[in-house]
């Protein structure tokens, strides 16, 4: 897809989604500041297109002391989980501010998923340039492939090393194929599918584990 295409479609859509969803955003945002002490979004540095740094944002799912109560990777049901924090995972919902992202121009709806600085200095370099070639998605074919990401890493004895050396080299090869064959298409069907698992997963069960990374407070 040409890029001033693809950004067209990123600015009307996110814009429209913020609109219409600003309700429930403000609703998430009183819930998050009545449930815990704290602002409502953490941000967290991840690697964006070309290698360039950005500060994504979400809504805050841990307490504000997460960092000093526990380790950096949260795989399982940690403690430091707010209430309000644990619906807005396993709904996704904690993502919705990431809109704000395509907005900036960091971000697009559809794109592989970015990274923390420590996960990308694990990119191979045959891949690692191609992936980066794109913006960075709130969606992308990989993470709904990997939407049993957590069952997997649950039952890994290393959750990270298992990350890096199994699931992670499979993602990339998933997210270096969507940026090469993007359209505008492919996108809608992406965005249609994603819709759909957040519909399931919202009346699951919730996760015994997520995706090892970086305090997500």
């Amino acid at each position: 897809m040409p890029a001033m295409a693809k950004r067209l479609f990123d600015l009307i859509v996110s814009g429209l989604a913020l609109l219409l969803l600003s309700p429930l955003l403000l609703a998430v945002a009183l819930w998050i500041k009545l449930d815990s002490p704290g602002p409502v979004f953490f941000r967290q540095q991840r690697v964006g297109r070309h290698g360039v740094p950005f500060a994504i944002h979400k809504f805050r799912s841990m307490r504000v002391d997460a960092p000093l109560q526990g380790p950096l990777l949260t795989v399982g049901a940690d403690p430091r989980i707010t209430r309000a924090g644990g619906f807005l995972r396993r709904t996704r919902i904690d993502e919705l501010p990431q809109l704000i992202d395509v907005l900036r121009g960091c971000m697009s709806l559809v794109g592989p998923r970015p990274e923390v600085p420590r996960y990308v200095a694990h990119y191979p370099g045959s891949l690692r340039d191609r992936v980066l070639a794109v913006r960075p998605g709130i969606t992308d074919p990989a993470s709904l492939d990997f939407i049993d990401e957590a069952t997997l890493l649950a039952a890994a004895v290393d959750a990270e090393r298992e990350y890096i050396d199994h699931i992670l080299p499979r993602k990339l090869q998933s997210a270096a194929a969507y940026a090469e064959r993007a359209t505008l298409a492919t996108d809608l069907a992406v965005l249609g599918r994603t819709v759909v698992a957040l519909l399931r997963q919202a009346f699951a069960r919730p996760s015994a584990a997520r995706r090892p990374e970086e305090p997500r407070r």
